[in-house]
């Protein structure tokens, strides 16, 4: 008979072989908050409130900083979404180093590991482990099994640029997030300026910043939607993605990992994209990789499918028909959207004569698309009447 208390021993024994406080990391999240609010409330005291300086200071270095991580670090470095010019990838790595969440290196090859085992005990941050865990637990511990080689990142490790911040990453980190709203505070107003903005710009906007990055790890893969796909916990939140520069549409980023857009709609809420888009137009960015629609809407449509026939499945009734029905109508929309954007794509090229026959073309497709959707509402409305019907007989 094994002993219940030396075995535990054991497995303490193991795991403390294996783990240890990161104490650099732990020391740094946790008195930022601390330093944050006591700088805040320490510069009211002795200089009054803020001004417009600490304001445009603190808004600009968020966005400089929170936008490098979320398109430098997160859509270009780590998912190769799109291509950009070399003032761009110098900007993503100075205020990315002034975000003080590692260097590009680091946290691409967390995140390559992160995408390649979601969820599983080769995940880093995996939501699995629980949210304090997934948040910034994993931050402030050194595991054995996630030290980094860097052997998924040697496309990045061949910049100049990007090796560059990886052997200065402090130091680059130092001046961007810290040194230079204070230097601009004190061109600004002096020392009292110079103080508010060290605060403001660097302190305050750095927590700001941390804990919206987390928010991703964390809480988009507990609360939200999963209309793409249910293969991992990833998740959809307007609410997130408002707070995030769009990083909050993570079950769509999940699902086509590889797509400029995590809001691929119009209306999202996407900063991230329409920077991309943004820099697209004066020629800083290029070979922007989007998802074709019909790629997206079968995707939907097999996942709103699937949560239809589990809950007819869970009343033992058969959905084979509905299988086959929707068989036939997604092999129908997928044509159909294909056909569209093939169309619309040789109406940019075509002739004046053509132009007329391709129009007509897509606006035929469109009617038959728009039928299709009309089949399929039906069909939903069908399995769900069904579903209520024998809910209400048993």
């Amino acid at each position: 008979m094994v002993n219940r208390d030396s075995r535990c021993d054991r497995v303490m024994e193991e795991y403390e072989s294996t783990t240890r406080i990161n104490w650099l990391n732990t020391i740094f999240l946790l008195s930022t908050p601390i330093l944050a609010v006591s700088g805040a409330i320490l510069h009211w005291v002795f200089f009054g409130a803020p001004g417009w300086t600490e304001a445009i200071v603190f808004v600009f270095l968020y966005f400089a900083c929170g936008l490098s991580i979320t398109v430098g670090y997160h859509r270009l470095f780590s998912h190769r979404s799109h291509d950009a010019s070399w003032p761009l990838v110098l900007f993503y790595a100075v205020f990315g180093a002034g975000s003080f969440q590692n260097s590009i290196i680091e946290w691409c090859s967390d995140h390559r590991n992160h995408h390649k085992a979601t969820d599983t005990e080769e995940d880093p941050y995996s939501a699995a482990r629980g949210f304090w865990y997934s948040h910034m637990g994993w931050v402030m511990i050194e595991e054995e099994a996630f030290t980094n080689d860097f052997s998924n990142v040697k496309d990045l490790k061949a910049s100049k640029i990007i090796s560059w911040q990886h052997r200065n990453i402090f130091l680059i980190g130092a001046m961007s997030g810290i040194i230079l709203p204070a230097v601009i505070g004190y061109f600004a107003g002096g020392i009292p300026t110079a103080i508010g903005c060290l605060v403001w710009g660097g302190l305050i906007r750095t927590v700001f910043v941390h804990h919206g990055t987390f928010l991703i790890n964390s809480a988009a893969h507990i609360w939200g939607t999963q209309p793409y796909s249910e293969e991992n916990s990833s998740r959809d939140s307007f609410f997130l993605a408002f707070l995030t520069f769009g990083e909050g549409y993570h079950n769509f980023h999940h699902t086509f990992q590889a797509d400029y857009r995590n809001g691929h709609k119009w209306f999202h809420v996407d900063p991230s994209k329409w920077w991309i888009r943004a820099f697209n137009l004066i020629g800083m960015n290029s070979n922007l990789k989007s998802t074709p629609q019909h790629s997206i809407e079968v995707a939907k449509l097999d996942m709103k499918f699937k949560k239809s026939a589990t809950k007819l499945a869970s009343k033992n009734i058969d959905v084979k028909e509905y299988e086959s029905r929707l068989s036939k109508y997604r092999d129908s929309m997928r044509s159909c959207l294909y056909e569209i954007h093939k169309s619309k794509k040789e109406l940019k090229n075509s002739i004046k004569a053509s132009k007329e026959a391709i129009n007509s073309k897509i606006t035929e497709m469109k009617e038959t698309y728009t039928s299709i959707k009309a089949d399929l509402i039906a069909m939903f409305k069908e399995m769900e009447s069904q579903y209520r019907t024998f809910s209400n007989t048993v």
